[in-house]
């Protein structure tokens, strides 16, 4: 069994179709996928999403292109709405400088928000960060000081010192497409670097679909070719990079049932 730990089914690229991508992904071996939340505005859509499958879950949080949108959205609205059983991660949150769709501070002060939420609930706080490294790292220590909080560093494209960081307080390193990509040579090397209970594989779809559907809409069933590489990467037999990346996921999405198959 495989798992999907970060996609977007609400988006509109899936609506004409999500039964069957649901079913592909199912078919594929992924046996659970985390639909993330990127507006608290639209979170119906996406719970009402997790309720109708299964093996589909998801996530409460502003992504941070809407910082400065819901900045209104405090940690007790967030805890509130991962009361339901299908929401099991706060996010996705963080900093994005590469397109600053949002002004930095807001940016930053959303995240906060969320860091306060995940220490609070427990969830794992599901990271968004690009091009921001020296800030998010600093924003991490600054948060962890005040108490430990799990997270992932989702659809990981940052320096290997950011890997570090995160990895130092406690947190994962999940890994897109991105990995599969012919230039993606230096963010294989940060992969090699980092221990293998750490690591997760993801599709953020229905972005960045992996090689060799790369410039295709991706799908959650095209986790299975970022593994691939993950294994190739780390010198692993595919069967134990699954194993591990599903028990790493089990174990930060804590409230995920666990089947007895991923034990």
């Amino acid at each position: 069994m495989l798992v999907d730990s970060h996609c977007h089914l609400d988006f509109p690229d899936f609506e004409s179709e999500r039964d069957a991508i649901v079913q592909r992904a199912i078919d594929a071996g992924v046996g659970r996928m985390v639909t993330i939340c990127t507006r608290v505005a639209r979170f119906d859509e996406i719970r009402a999403i997790a309720e109708q499958y299964d093996p589909v879950y998801c996530s409460v949080g502003t992504h941070p292109h809407n910082a400065d949108e819901e900045l209104d959205v405090t940690v007790d609205a967030l805890v509130q709405l991962t009361g339901h059983p299908k929401v099991v991660a706060v996010g996705e949150a963080g900093l994005d400088y590469y397109y600053d769709n949002a002004p930095r501070e807001a940016q930053a002060r959303g995240l906060r928000t969320h860091i306060d939420a995940a220490r609070e609930t427990g969830l794992p706080l599901v990271i968004h960060a690009r091009d921001a490294d020296d800030d998010m790292a600093a924003i991490l220590r600054e948060g962890h000081a005040a108490g430990a909080f799990p997270f992932v560093l989702h659809c990981f494209s940052s320096g290997v010192e950011l890997a570090r960081t995160g990895i130092e307080l406690g947190g994962y390193v999940s890994f897109s497409g991105i990995l599969t990509f012919k230039r993606s040579d230096e963010l294989r090397a940060v992969a090699k670097e980092l221990p293998h209970d750490r690591l997760l594989v993801e599709t953020d779809a229905p972005y960045l679909a992996p090689m060799p559907h790369r410039g295709k809409r991706n799908e959650p069933s095209y986790v299975v070719n970022t593994a691939a590489v993950l294994a190739e990467t780390l010198e692993l037999p595919v069967e134990d990079l699954w194993r591990k990346t599903t028990e790493n996921f089990f174990r930060l999405f804590s409230k995920v049932p666990s089947p007895a198959s991923a034990s």
